[in-house]
């Protein structure tokens, strides 16, 4: 029964997300925007997650830059909930106190985060959801077709297995419950897997910790024994980690297909040396841009018609203008043409002398002229 409930929720989701004005709750009731506080600059806040290697390195400057160059006498604040729901609150009041005109928020969680931005549009703080679409009365949203990010994994997934799709059985290994992401991608994956190969087990992963996708994996290798599992469907790279190292531990050899998302540059490596079969890459400037658009925009009491041109809904709020980009596969025979030509990396930091043979068999040149476009 939980079973069925769950994945009735995920459809839920889904549905939410992709089909526009239907209802999933109450209709978005936007209030028109209220512009800066006279005769102050206009304040945006932003919050991030966490501080990992992604938001550290790419969002969080990416976001600054593109904030300042759009409104140069806009303050900016940028903070980091070290994945705490409570830290997390309490930014938001703090920012509220401030009197913030814009808040871009990348939520912990998108439950737990409702009442803190009921509270904000009530002293009328606009809230633009980043990444993950929170619930309550968001002002507008920006992030990737997660559909499609599931599509794409499964369909690599797959690809790999080959004949034994047909006969094998797969560990599916995806983000916590209360994540929108995680139901999206999921409900992607299934549109591709069901029918076409058998799911031996299933885990949601709270918190994408790689150290509860490694207590998992153990568990299905246990449950399914370690010569049973002929793929596995990680929905991020960081899951993945947690995967290979369990099933190096069971001393599984060779590894079956594994996916990911997020391109880390372990993962890359992964994917050079055939540990991982493939990522996604959902390039981090258009998506931090967007966001900055939208947050300069609302701040300055503009309409959004123009930078949000998509519609989705929540579980409680329809028709949120938003942005969803387009996500990019990546394999060991693309990634020149995608991780380094969007200045995730340069081929220098990607093959390393422990990878050189293995960007040598790729084609991959290790020089520094190919260095593709700075994300800062």
């Amino acid at each position: 029964m939980k079973t069925r409930l769950r994945e009735a929720a995920v459809v839920l989701v889904g549905v939410c997300l992709l089909a526009g004005p239907v209802a999933c709750g109450k209709a978005a009731e936007v209030d028109k925007p209220s512009g800066p506080v006279s005769g102050e600059p206009p304040r945006i806040g932003v919050l991030l997650p966490d501080n990992n290697w992604r938001f550290y390195h790419f969002d969080k400057p990416l976001m600054a830059k593109k904030i300042r160059q759009l409104c140069p006498e806009c303050q900016v604040d940028i903070v980091s909930a070290d994945h705490d729901i409570a830290t997390q609150q309490a930014q938001m009041a703090a920012m509220i106190t401030k009197r913030a005109n814009v808040l871009v928020l990348d939520a912990v969680d998108s439950r737990s985060l409702r009442a803190p931005i009921e509270r904000a549009r009530r002293a009328g703080v606009h809230v633009v959801a980043y990444d993950r679409l929170a619930e309550g009365p968001i002002s507008s949203y920006v992030s990737f077709d997660g559909a499609q990010v599931g599509r794409l994994q499964a369909r690599a997934l797959l690809r790999a297995m080959g004949d034994k799709a047909r006969t094998g059985q797969i560990v599916m290994m995806n983000g916590g419950e209360t994540d929108p992401n995680s139901a999206w991608f999921k409900q992607g994956a299934l549109e591709v897997l069901r029918g076409k190969v058998r799911i031996g087990k299933a885990y949601d992963t709270a918190g994408w910790r790689q150290e509860a996708a490694n207590a998992n994996m153990s568990a299905a290798i246990a449950a399914l024994g370690p010569g049973n599992i002929d793929g596995v469907y990680s929905a991020n790279d960081g899951l993945a980690t947690g995967i290979i190292a369990a099933l190096k531990a069971a001393k599984v050899a060779p590894l079956p297909p594994i996916t990911g998302q997020d391109a880390q540059l372990d993962a890359v490596q992964r994917v050079l040396t055939g540990e991982q079969t493939m990522t996604v890459l959902k390039p981090f400037r258009p998506e931090a841009d967007n966001a900055a658009a939208m947050a300069v925009a609302l701040a300055h009491g503009k309409d959004l018609k123009d930078i949000a041109p998509r519609r989705v809904s929540s579980p409680t709020t329809r028709d949120i203008p938003a942005v969803l980009l387009t996500p990019i596969p990546v394999t060991a025979k693309n990634i020149k043409e995608t991780v380094v030509k969007h200045g995730l990396y340069t081929l220098d930091q990607i093959c390393t002398p422990k990878y050189a043979s293995a960007c040598a068999k790729a084609g991959l040149t290790h020089t520094a002229h190919d260095e593709g476009e700075s994300p800062r």
